[in-house]
């Protein structure tokens, strides 16, 4: 449904834009890279919203990692429209598929987009032309929600980006979790990064973040570009969003055995929430004061959390249901957190997990 209508909004802006089809002044071409797995639904409609981009100076890099069900005949659907390439290879994770897609790609500067992921017609206008008034080697956008996602997807959306979750820490140009990392859903990055850094170091946890840390200590100067967003599908169940979100937080402790000063106070708040919240009835036993105060404490957390969601979305349902993506995220993050943080502590401190043969949550 939404690829028709993407098809059709972007039709009726192609015309204002017609001068975003000359090429940049410096001739950049642009190859967006696109990992998939069993998901040829969605890639069908990402390339239906790269086939009416105002700025045409690029192709497009489809890599299959080992997909049960292919996206072959989709990418074929596309030949007349793109400029595109297919290749399949045996599944390895998307961080070593985006390594596959470097090695084949022929343009100057590369963008990383999921599958899952959906973009106005004029989003590489907006790139190309942030890149000629201010180069980076490196960029990131954020992402949001569309109106025609599920409830559910909007409240997920609205945690993940939420200042009252670990969500508003990403997207932003400085917060509490440090520098800014782009992350893979939505970068770009110039071939000479590429070349410097050799690609993706692992293909799962926190891939993305790894990379634009060795980037960044390269010497890579890194940008956040705010017009520059997708609108993100994500999850469409509190169940595979709880999974991913675990997965999150064990990659944070991954990304610690690479990085160690990486690690800040901020991404310990969801494991101190998580057992915060589960220590409240205990304390009606030990000392019952606490336990009226962690009840007030939760109350006014739900209240502001509903508001806050209420006020951007306006919609009550999404609302009620992004009161409980939040405590998706969170408990979801934090135990997955101490679930690898646990197994960090008896480790041998010189392993580094690549992620290669673990499977991402579905």
């Amino acid at each position: 449904m939404f690829a028709v209508q993407t098809v059709f909004d972007c039709a009726q802006t192609d015309n204002a834009g017609h001068n975003s089809l000359i090429h940049s002044l410096n001739m950049r071409r642009y190859s967006i890279i696109i990992p998939v797995y069993n998901r040829p639904d969605e890639l069908e409609e990402l390339l239906a919203c790269l086939a009416v981009q105002t700025f045409r100076d690029f192709e497009v890099v489809v890599v299959e990692d080992g997909s049960k069900v292919k996206a072959d005949e989709v990418v074929r659907s596309f030949e007349s429209k793109l400029d595109i390439k297919y290749f399949f290879k045996e599944n390895g994770g998307q961080g070593f598929a985006r390594n596959h897609g470097f090695e084949r790609a022929l343009g100057d500067y590369f963008i990383l987009l999921d599958s899952d992921a959906l973009i106005e017609p004029d989003y590489l206008s907006i790139v190309d032309d942030r890149l000629n008034t201010d180069y980076v080697d490196l960029y990131g956008g954020p992402d949001t929600d569309h109106p025609s996602f599920s409830p559910i997807q909007k409240a997920i959306s609205y945690s993940m980006t939420s200042v009252f979750t670990t969500g508003g820490i990403r997207g932003k140009k400085t917060n509490m979790g440090g520098t800014f990392h782009p992350r893979s859903f939505n970068m770009g990055l110039s071939r000479k990064v590429w070349e410097k850094t050799g690609g993706f170091l692992t293909s799962r946890m926190g891939e993305d973040i790894l990379f634009s840390i060795a980037a960044m200590r390269l010497g890579f100067r890194s940008a956040l570009i705010p017009e520059a967003f997708i609108y993100h599908k994500r999850r469409t169940q509190f169940g595979a969003f709880f999974r991913q979100l675990k997965f999150f937080g064990r990659a944070r402790i991954n990304i610690a055995r690479y990085y160690p000063d990486e690690l800040k106070l901020v991404h310990t708040f969801p494991l101190l929430f998580t057992l915060g919240v589960c220590s409240i009835p205990f304390w009606y036993f030990i000392f019952e004061p606490f336990f009226y105060l962690g009840l007030i404490g939760l109350a006014t957390y739900v209240a502001l959390l509903f508001i806050d969601a209420f006020r951007k979305t306006n919609s009550a349902e999404v609302a009620f249901l992004s009161v409980g993506a939040a405590f998706v995220q969170l408990f979801g993050y934090g135990t997955g957190f101490l679930q690898e943080g646990w197994k960090r502590l008896w480790e041998n401190k010189s392993h580094r997990e690549t992620g290669a043969a673990i499977e991402y949550p579905s």
